[in-house]
């Protein structure tokens, strides 16, 4: 059995942004010439996310309505962790959201059901951040 570990940067331009990160994944796939196991990806930061859905752009609104709603920024005196920070909110859409995935691996491909994507999602953006990449296989 062979392993790869690889981190996957990103810096977002606004605070909160989703990110389709599929070829990012895949081409680790590639690099790792693993074509049969698992693929773990996994937000490094506790206030982004990595989570598998649709691309499309009337969700990614959808998400961004509702977990606004669930966990709204502002006022910033709504939490108590806000005090140094102001990214409670960041915190809780995370939970919502998710930390990890993992994909199966055939035939060197990311195996996918229909219209599933990985997606990074950063909720307190605005500066670099990292998402691991491990491939356990043959």
């Amino acid at each position: 059995m062979k392993s790869y570990r690889k981190e996957l940067w990103f810096q977002t331009n606004q605070r909160r942004e989703l990110i389709n990160i599929s070829r990012e994944v895949q081409q680790c796939v590639n690099e790792s010439q693993i074509t049969e196991g698992f693929v773990l990806c996994n937000a490094m930061h506790i206030t982004a996310s990595v989570f598998i859905n649709d691309d499309e752009s009337g969700l990614h609104h959808d998400y961004e309505v509702w977990l606004e709603k669930l966990a709204p920024e502002k006022p910033h005196s709504q939490y108590k962790h806000n005090g140094f920070e102001d990214n409670a909110d960041a915190h809780l859409k995370r939970t919502v959201m998710g930390r990890e995935v993992v994909v199966a691996l055939t035939d060197g491909q990311l195996d996918f059901g229909p219209w599933e994507q990985i997606f990074y999602g950063e909720f307190d953006g605005k500066r670099k951040k990292r998402v691991l990449v491990k491939i356990i296989g043959e």
